[in-house]
């Protein structure tokens, strides 16, 4: 319904802007990392989403469109409502959202205020499939596994393989034969399994 709304900066807190748009205040709830780009600025373009209850209608509003993007697929997993992914989205970076889920790294997502082990756990086996294309590729980037993981990443990724999903194999890889197999090894077992 809409994409963004431009115009400017009427009031602006942590947690909310107001944003003049030819006369019409538009109230958006952010997050901490939109609020630190939009802060110092008087003329803004945010992007927006809305959440239709029963008893209301809320904009949300993004500094990037994927923060947008990644906001509403994690508005989309059973359990986390608008105000714990805004929550998510204030505690870390896109990056590091995205890194997290495609690593496997539950331990992380839980330092998030209101996501406890099982809230974590959802947003992996939920989201870790679905985020391709959200982030930097840098985010897709596995934690641990040194060169040989790197170097499969890259054989992978010139056969034609979604670096996400070449990411997930190679964690599934890895965490069953330890971070002891060779870069042939691992192109081999993720050939069987993508």
């Amino acid at each position: 319904m809409y994409d963004f709304i431009a115009g400017k900066v009427d009031r602006i807190t942590p947690t909310e802007v107001v944003i003049d748009c030819n006369g019409l205040g538009y109230l958006l709830h952010i997050s901490l990392n939109t609020f630190e780009v939009l802060k110092d600025q008087k003329q803004v373009k945010v992007f927006v989403h809305l959440i239709v209850r029963e008893d209301s209608h809320t904009l949300y509003g993004f500094a990037t469109t994927n923060e947008r993007q990644l906001y509403v697929k994690l508005v989309g997993v059973n359990g986390v409502g608008p105000s714990t992914a805004r929550m998510i989205l204030s505690s870390m970076r896109v990056d590091d959202v995205v890194s997290a889920i495609s690593n496997n790294n539950i331990a992380v997502l839980k330092t998030i205020k209101g996501i406890g082990p099982k809230a974590a756990q959802r947003l992996v086996v939920e989201l870790q499939d679905k985020l391709g294309g959200i982030g930097s590729d840098e985010a897709y980037t596995l934690s641990g596994g040194g060169t040989q993981m790197d170097e499969a990443m890259e054989a992978l990724m010139a056969l034609g393989f979604a670096k996400p999903a070449i990411a997930k194999i190679l964690l599934r890889i890895s965490a069953d034969a330890g971070n002891n197999a060779s870069t042939e090894e691992l192109i081999k077992k993720s050939l069987q399994l993508l």
